[in-house]
């Protein structure tokens, strides 16, 4: 059942960004004297129209035996396919000269168009942080953006999931279930946290202070009692030393996830658009490892150094792990965070927005960015884009970019089914 919730959300989440982006290039169109036929939420089939009639400015219902017939007005329409939206402007190829068409629109009106969408998920997303600084924003990020001095920080502690035999923690009296309260003293929000802080201190004697739920406050001379809210139980502190640096482990444990909220008053709009900078930074920063990780994996196949081959196949397929596609996305993705309550699933719906704007800005020709680059191409060689050589280009790209999607859901389905 929460499988079944989590792809409805998901589809609702990922139709309502597309939609935002698509609005984002229809009020640009619009403000730029381009008219915009039809503007659609989902994809067709159609499930129902309406028509605004140019002179009388008002809405009316489009029956459907006229759907497929040419309006004067604006068509809205509702459509089955909940995948997204469309705005469907007239003339869209840069060649057609009509007034009031795309390609009679100047450059710079035509940038505009272009990258409204882009701005328009920037904008969800810094509302929807923003509003999240408000509420309670999910911790997910080492280092993530906030105003220390206008920020509260509620946490869960990190959690002990399993103890490994005759490893320090086990020596030590720790137990899968017991929360990390400090590390010598110093409070840590992530299990990563804990982890460099070990490294940092390998082979020495450090002290971890440790919280055990119990269904009673029984507290000995070297433990303090909690009896009051939901953690029960009772606190303590255990002196334990690492094993050295190239031992196999160094506390011999695995942690669970856990979920930190921190809270903003009147830094909140800043905190919003620091973070959707940060992430849109941290977005081409990892498209740019995963390019480079494809491009030297492919090359150092054909080196005749074994070693050099083995190490491009494991570049190559760091790829294909660090890339979800739609099946993965709302089949994993929304479920999980949408089982981990509103917070966390505004944060993935932000998060999947600002990847929505990077990816549009990149240059690839079925894409915004790359559909812009095309006719500022041509503009600064000063030729003319003529409609055959615009679709030959943008419908090769296009089914270029099917075939990764195709081949990125492949790989979705192979890894749920592991």
């Amino acid at each position: 059942m929460n499988i079944f919730l989590g792809v409805v959300v998901g589809l609702l989440v990922l139709m309502f960004l597309v939609t935002a982006h698509e609005f984002g290039h229809f009020v640009a169109a619009r403000r730029n004297g381009v008219r915009v036929l039809e503007f659609g939420i989902g994809f067709p089939p159609k499930a129902i129209a309406w028509v605004k009639d140019p002179e009388t400015k008002k809405w009316k219902r489009l029956a459907k035996k006229d759907w497929k017939k040419p309006q004067k007005g604006l068509i809205f329409s509702l459509n089955w396919l909940p995948i997204g939206g469309f705005c469907q402007m007239d003339g869209e190829s840069a060649e057609d000269e009509r007034k009031g068409t795309f390609g009679h629109a100047g450059f710079w009106a035509k940038t505009k168009i272009f990258f409204a969408g882009v701005a328009m998920n920037w904008l969800v997303a810094f509302i929807i942080f923003t509003i999240l600084a408000w509420t309670g924003m999910p911790e997910f990020l080492d280092g993530q953006f906030k105003i220390p001095a206008d920020t509260k920080t509620e946490f869960t502690p990190v959690e002990i999931a399993v103890v490994a035999e005759d490893s320090p923690a086990e020596r030590a009296g720790l137990e899968a279930g017991d929360l990390i309260l400090a590390v010598d003293g110093n409070e840590f929000l992530h299990a990563s946290e804990i982890t460099d802080y070990n490294e940092l201190h390998a082979g020495e004697e450090i002290t971890y202070t440790i919280k055990r739920i119990t269904p009673e406050c029984n507290c000995s001379e070297d433990t303090t009692c909690d009896c009051s809210g939901d953690l029960i139980g009772m606190t303590f502190d255990t002196k334990i030393t690492l094993n050295p640096a190239d031992a196999e482990y160094l506390l011999g444990v695995s942690m669970a996830t856990t979920q930190a909220l921190s809270y903003s008053t009147w830094s909140a709009p800043i905190v919003g658009a620091g973070l959707t900078l940060q992430l849109t930074g941290e977005t081409f920063k990892g498209v740019g490892i995963m390019l480079w990780n494809l491009v030297s994996g492919i090359g150092s196949q054909f080196s005749f150094d074994a070693d050099v081959r083995e190490t491009g196949q494991e570049a190559i397929s760091s790829v294909g792990d660090s890339v979800s596609g739609p099946v993965g996305i709302i089949g994993v993705l929304f479920p999980a965070f949408t089982s981990a309550g509103p917070n966390n699933l505004a944060f993935l719906a932000a998060l999947i927005s600002v990847s929505l704007a990077c990816m549009n800005v990149l240059p690839i020709p079925a894409l915004d960015g790359g559909r812009w680059l095309l006719i500022a191409i041509y503009k600064v060689r000063k030729k003319k884009l003529t409609k055959e050589v615009e679709e030959k280009i943008v419908s090769r790209a296009f089914m270029v970019l099917l075939a990764l999607i195709f081949i990125v859901t492949i790989l979705d389905i192979i890894r749920i089914a592991n």
